[in-house]
């Protein structure tokens, strides 16, 4: 089947006082084989790519992004070398906070010998890494913990910018994050597998745990005395965010036919094989929300995401530094680029997702890889902006009819503005899409 990405967008804009900017991006299509080399065709109409629970196609993407410095980039990359490293630098003078750590060794090439622990102080595995194996423990250049969690210092930066590789400008909606860990790697496969064997059916069927997160549970535990982030959406005086809510399990049901959300390019299969290591897709919001949650940590918000993306303070055009992710996928994993380097007529099916952490000089400030291209990453909170915000998220009730919860960091097939930081978009909580995964953060 061909999937044809939709040839108009919407306007990329910053939210109140950025720069409005229109941008014309190309089609860019996904053509899936099949049979013996045969292509039957599927066109998509409008901006329409994502399945809801009622096997309708949802509305997407909503584009709210700075103005993006450049339409696409040089196509000058080159691929198959993990050397080298993209720019680590950046001058946070000038910009709201200092960003607290140095985040040494990890502005380009991702280091081994860095990498961190994979449970908060305890260096134990989380439970979608315990019982090691494919996708679990052998993640990465390093083949390390597909667990593994990297400090993320706290700060303030700016959600809004544009970076043109002079610095950042046309700066707006100021955000102080607190410390966190973000997990270094999209949630694989591999992992994910845990998670369904756990969750059985939500009612313990087969000998399985029968798992459904606890009511109030997946907090941000370290912020507000164990009230966690600040909940923006509230009508009035100062509320926090609610956790897990009982009346949302339903909502889980990651069956072997709601994880293969699109044929040809979902990540998920019945049983172990060979994809284990490639980030989970085809995955809606409550699903990714219960997952970090049975995993001992939480969703990020859009805030903190995107600080860790952007570099705190020093909000990088992207997030390993300035320079062009070129067409050789050491830097992201985007615009049908993988594995070839480009492909006449577009882009085929689960070969142009890339195992996580393959792009390895793509590593952002503190670690964390892909945290633009391969996979899309679902956000805990709702795409609205409001400032002042210090541990701020807003958290509309996810309503399941319409956007209502935000995605991160571009995808596999989409072309460079896509990978900036500042890059937003949302869909329906109940939303499943080929695009996009998830990864978690983690209490300091």
């Amino acid at each position: 089947m061909a999937l044809v990405l939709p040839e108009r967008y919407a306007s990329i804009r910053g939210p109140r006082s950025a720069v409005k900017l229109s941008i014309e991006l190309p089609v860019v299509m996904l053509a899936f084989t099949v049979g013996c080399g045969g292509r039957v065709g599927l066109d998509v109409p409008g901006d329409r790519w994502m399945s809801g629970d009622d096997a309708t196609v949802g509305v997407g993407p909503i584009i709210e992004a700075g103005p993006s410095s450049d339409g696409g980039g040089s196509r000058s990359g080159s691929g198959g070398s993990s050397s080298g490293g993209g720019s680590a630098d950046g001058s946070s003078s000038g910009h709201p906070g200092a960003t607290s750590g140095s985040g040494s060794g990890f502005g380009g090439d991702s280091d081994c010998d860095s990498a961190g622990e994979t449970n908060g102080d305890s260096g134990s595995q989380p439970p979608s890494c315990l019982a090691g194996g494919p996708g679990q423990t052998n993640c990465g250049t390093c083949s390390e913990s597909c667990c593994t969690s990297l400090e993320v210092p706290s700060g303030t930066y700016y959600r809004t910018y544009t970076n043109d590789e002079t610095g950042p400008t046309y700066e707006s909606d100021p955000a102080t994050v607190s410390g966190f860990r973000l997990d270094k790697y999209e949630v694989t496969v591999g992992r994910f597998r845990q998670f369904v064997d756990a969750w059985d059916g939500g009612t313990g069927l087969d000998g399985g745990n029968g798992y459904e997160p606890p009511d109030g549970s997946g907090k941000h535990t370290h912020l507000n005395g164990g009230l966690g982030l600040v909940n923006v959406a509230a009508d009035a005086g100062v509320a926090y965010e609610t956790g897990w809510v009982a009346s949302n399990d339903g909502n889980i049901a990651p069956t072997d036919v709601n994880l293969a959300c699109f044929t040809g390019a979902s990540t998920w299969t019945p049983s172990v094989g060979s994809d284990e290591n490639l980030p989970v897709n085809c995955v809606n919001w409550y699903e990714a929300y219960a997952f970090c949650i049975w995993d001992g940590g939480f969703l990020p918000s859009e805030a903190e995401w995107e600080y860790a993306a952007a570099g705190g303070s020093q909000q990088r055009e992207y997030p390993w530094g300035l320079e062009d992710p070129g067409t050789g996928s050491q830097y992201a994993i985007y615009g049908c680029y993988y594995p070839s380097g480009g492909e006449s007529g577009g882009c085929a099916d689960l070969a142009n997702i890339a195992p996580v952490g393959t792009a390895t000089l793509g590593a952002g400030l503190w670690g964390q890889l892909d945290l633009a291209g391969n996979a899309y990453e679902w956000n805990l909170d709702d795409t609205n902006y409001v400032d002042p915000c210090t541990d701020c998220a807003d958290l509309t009730a996810a309503v399941m009819t319409s956007i209502d919860r935000g995605y991160r960091g571009g995808g596999f097939a989409f072309p460079t503005s896509f990978l900036l930081p500042t890059y937003r978009s949302g869909d329906s909580a109940a939303g499943r899409s080929l695009f996009i995964g998830f990864r978690c953060g983690r209490t300091p």
